[in-house]
């Protein structure tokens, strides 16, 4: 009894695209001559691998979905060992919930890249006329009056200056006698005048 598998490979990235071909080829035809049913394959392409194998970091990946005979199974792995280029591999047997997700993820289409809508260029796009804004006068505003900012008075330490004393010199009056001494000839005169008045 047939049992569905589903199988994932990876080869090596020096591959050319036409040796990636002509190896996903080589077993494709590997199950078919041996009787499998291949119901869906997907080329994952190029891809960064979690960790290095054989000094790569990347390879890329083949899927084969197929129904076969355990037997199949063992000889198809037997292949991928004697392969240079494929570097690792990975064959499961689908229960019945694994091969539901296959059917819903192939139809779905999980995992393979969305087709990309070309763009239109903005000249050909149509545009729909804006509408033109309303304007409504706004209520006029009265400029408020500016007051002229109040200048603050400036207060400024008062500091007293104390005068120094003027120090001036005491000057002494100079007394002169009131009776100035008369000299003896002028006395000797008053004397004779006072004499010769008496005669008289």
């Amino acid at each position: 009894m047939f049992k569905q598998y589903e199988t994932v490979f990876i080869m090596t990235p020096v591959l050319s695209d036409d040796q990636m071909k002509e190896t996903v080829k080589k077993f494709e035809n590997i199950l078919r001559e041996k009787g499998a049913e291949i119901i869906h394959q997907e080329n994952w392409g190029l891809r960064k691998l979690e960790y290095q194998i054989q000094k790569k970091s990347t390879g890329f990946y083949q899927l084969f979905e197929f129904k076969a005979d355990p037997q199949v199974v063992a000889e198809l792995e037997l292949q991928y060992r004697r392969d240079e280029k494929i570097m690792r591999y990975l064959t499961v047997a689908l229960d019945k919930d694994a091969i539901a997700y296959a059917e819903k993820r192939r139809t779905h289409n999980f995992g393979q890249k969305k087709e990309v809508k070309p763009e239109v260029p903005a000249y050909e796009m149509k545009r729909e006329p804006k509408p033109e804004p309303k304007f409504e006068p706004k209520p006029e505003v009265k400029p408020e009056p500016k007051s002229e900012p109040i200048a603050e008075p400036i207060i400024e330490p008062i500091t007293e200056v104390i005068p120094e004393p003027v120090i001036e010199p005491v000057i002494e009056p100079v007394i002169e006698p009131a009776n100035e001494p008369v000299q003896e000839p002028e006395q000797e005169q008053i004397q004779e005048q006072t004499q010769e008045n008496k005669e008289e």
